[in-house]
């Protein structure tokens, strides 16, 4: 596949099949994944990939009742899902969050058909610098593989549930980033639309002043 391709194409796929993951794509995936940079090669990473069907049950009620926690955070007017991009319109931020629920709550009640959990821990990551180009990584791979999914850090609302149910050595300093759904989507792969153009969102030589191009249709394809 193309690297633009992928580049452009890899998006939140919630709405997954439950056909499983062979191991040799799941490999090629998290090999992709260990590739990434990360500071002085220290490679404080370790990635835990569930498709035990027991423990998958267990964490899809964790994972309605972290999410649960964060649509109260919302409604109140609380949370990271309130703030808007400076500039943006409120109202189309609101219908953002609408259409994402939608797929989220799909996720949620579908979510003991996920085939493939991968949970993602680091240690010391200095706010997520070593660990979140290796996911993204691992979304690349995915989407290259055909596979689909979505990152999501509602779960550390439990971390120590997560921690228990999977035998994590908090001790030596572990601490839970992320955590992956993972499977073939029932949707279809597409550029991301719903984007603010490049010059609005970008400065050159200081806040504010002009990018110097206009780029107001994507670049690809």
């Amino acid at each position: 596949m193309d690297i633009h391709e992928a580049l452009y194409t890899t998006r939140m796929m919630r709405r997954l099949r439950p056909d499983p993951i062979p191991l040799d794509t799941q490999a090629r995936i998290l090999d992709a994944a260990v590739r990434a940079p990360n500071g002085g090669n220290t490679q404080r990473w370790h990635f835990v990939a569930v498709d035990d069907r027991e423990l998958i049950r267990e964490f899809a009620q964790l994972f309605r009742r972290a999410r649960a926690i964060e649509y109260e955070k919302f409604s109140a007017g609380a949370g990271p899902m309130v703030a808007t991009a400076p500039g943006a319109d409120p109202t189309t931020h609101a219908e953002t969050m609408c259409r994402m629920q939608g797929s989220g709550n799909y996720l949620a009640d579908h979510f003991e058909e996920i085939p493939l959990l991968l949970f993602v821990f680091a240690i010391d990551d200095l706010g997520g610098a070593n660990i979140y180009p290796a996911i993204w990584s691992a979304l690349l791979a995915a989407r290259a593989e055909g596979v689909g999914g979505v990152m999501t850090m509602v779960l550390r609302n439990f971390k120590d549930e997560v921690n228990e149910l999977l035998g994590v050595p908090v001790e030596e300093g572990w601490e839970m980033s992320a955590m992956l759904t993972l499977g073939y989507p029932r949707g279809k792969w597409g550029v991301a639309a719903n984007r603010r153009p490049v010059h609005e969102v970008s400065s050159r030589n200081g806040w504010g002043k002009p990018f110097g191009i206009e780029v107001p249709q994507p670049l690809w394809p």
